[in-house]
């Protein structure tokens, strides 16, 4: 075998243990989600997160010293996520934007990612999740009223900024209440409480943006 080759597999076996490394924390991490919904954070253990993975506690203890550990791993990875997401959802809008469509695609991508990764709620919602969680939550609370504003700026072009500011707050509180609902229930019935979430916002919003163009 020449240097070059002998080279070329040195640098081969790291990245092969690395992609199998993060190949295992990603099925820890499905696993403890998984755990999370149904039994909670508090409540859920290393234990019966390495059960739910089918490895072994020693397995687990190889990339994640406790639950906590996981927790934040997951979360972390959720925020990231939900921040993509609401960047989409709540960019602002073509103020000739019909307000039913404005409000259906923004609640639409934030369902969908609620209901693709319930775990999420389970874990911001808990009575007892990690400290660095609840900063990462109140951050991203900060962050997405403030897109909210963003949004409803350009819905409501002639409202003072204190005035889109409680509005945001308002939605956010409406859409966080529905959620819970929603989560709760599947198919149809999960659909039609989707549609009461976006009835409620719609009837709220669009007194206030009565002077829009889609109001003649």
């Amino acid at each position: 075998m020449s240097d070059t080759s002998e080279k070329e597999q040195a640098k081969e076996q790291p990245r092969r243990r690395q992609a199998r490394g993060e190949r295992r924390i990603a099925q820890l991490l499905e696993a403890a989600a998984r755990v999370f919904c149904t039994t909670g954070y508090t409540a859920a253990s290393t234990n019966a997160i390495a059960r739910e993975a089918g490895v072994s506690p020693g397995t687990l203890y190889q990339f994640f010293p406790n639950k906590e550990a996981i927790a934040i791993d997951l979360g972390d990875r959720l925020v990231h996520e939900m921040r993509e997401t609401y960047g989409e959802a709540l960019a602002p809008v073509d103020p000739a934007t019909p307000l039913e469509v404005a409000i259906g695609s923004a609640i639409d991508r934030f369902i969908a990612f609620n209901t693709e990764h319930p775990v999420f709620f389970a874990l911001l919602h808990g009575p007892d999740i990690p400290g660095r969680m609840a900063e990462a939550h109140d951050q991203l609370h900060a962050t997405v009223t403030g897109r909210i504003e963003e949004l409803l700026a350009s819905l409501m072009p002639g409202a003072s900024p204190a005035d889109v500011t409680r509005t945001a707050h308002v939605c956010l509180g409406i859409y966080k209440s529905g959620l819970e609902l929603v989560l709760a229930h599947e198919d149809a019935e999960r659909a039609a409480y989707v549609q009461e979430i976006k009835d409620v916002l719609i009837r709220y919003l669009d007194p206030l943006v009565g002077d829009r163009p889609d109001h003649g």
